[in-house]
């Protein structure tokens, strides 16, 4: 599991046109379910033009195409896989609600989704703690405090912090001090989505990265050279923004 969670993201910073998309799904009893998409086509099209007969490519594509093409749990691909199983009840848990599958085109691989199901906060703390070992691609945001009805967004979590520590962590010392480099000159895309169950009754905050596109829907489009330039000037820049629904 985790060298193909790696091999995904890694292949973030081979090209140039990699897209990430989130879409956090906020529900009204305070759970929320959040999923994102790792579109890995171009990557695994050259990745395989350029080391066809690579042993070890052959393998990691090898386990891929053992990956569930339907939403499977963590635990049950665990067990699949037939590695020796946590025995935790809190991790076992919490692997129940967190899915993953392969998306196939033309069956061959084309990308990697991540889901976590109904979450609630409680969830996201112990979730938090699984991450420091698991090194997990997830979108900051789904750390925000929701409550059922009112949304409370850390614009300091507008980062791409799990997926550097994931990166860090499958690489050699040397390896991992240029991680930050990477990130900013190979990320194209990466955007967040908000959905509420219930409509919008107010914004109060800004950000230049934060926009509402209907009454049930705010879109965070990250600007990556601004993130990692220290000198960059938002004109919009609050540290919180407060979305509350009817």
């Amino acid at each position: 599991m985790k060298n193909i969670l790696f091999l995904f993201i890694a292949g973030l910073f081979v090209l140039q046109s990699c897209t990430i998309n989130s879409e956090i799904v906020y529900h009204k009893d305070a759970a929320s379910t959040s999923i994102t998409d790792i579109d890995m086509r171009q990557f695994i099209s050259e990745m395989k033009a350029m080391t066809p007969d690579s042993l070890k490519q052959q393998k990691e594509f090898g386990e891929m195409d053992k990956l569930p093409t339907i939403w499977t749990s963590f635990l049950d691909v665990q067990k699949q896989s037939g590695k020796p199983q946590t025995t935790d009840p809190d991790s076992i848990r919490l692997m129940k609600k967190i899915f993953m599958k392969m998306n196939k085109e033309n069956n061959e691989p084309a990308g990697l989704s991540l889901k976590m199901d109904r979450f609630t906060q409680a969830d996201y703390q112990m979730l938090k703690s699984y991450n420091k070992k698991e090194k997990l691609p997830l979108d900051q945001n789904i750390f925000n405090n929701w409550d059922g009805q009112t949304l409370t967004i850390n614009t300091e979590n507008f980062n791409l912090k799990n997926i550097e520590e994931t990166l860090k962590s499958k690489a050699s010392k040397d390896e991992a001090e240029k991680v930050e480099g990477m990130v900013t000159m190979f990320f194209k895309n990466i955007e967040t989505t908000l959905k509420f169950e219930n409509k919008i009754k107010s914004i109060t905050g800004k950000h230049d990265w934060v926009k509402q596109t209907d009454n049930y829907t705010v879109k965070i489009d990250y600007d990556l050279k601004a993130m990692y330039d220290k000198e960059a000037k938002l004109r919009n820049a609050d540290k919180k923004i407060v979305i509350v629904t009817e």
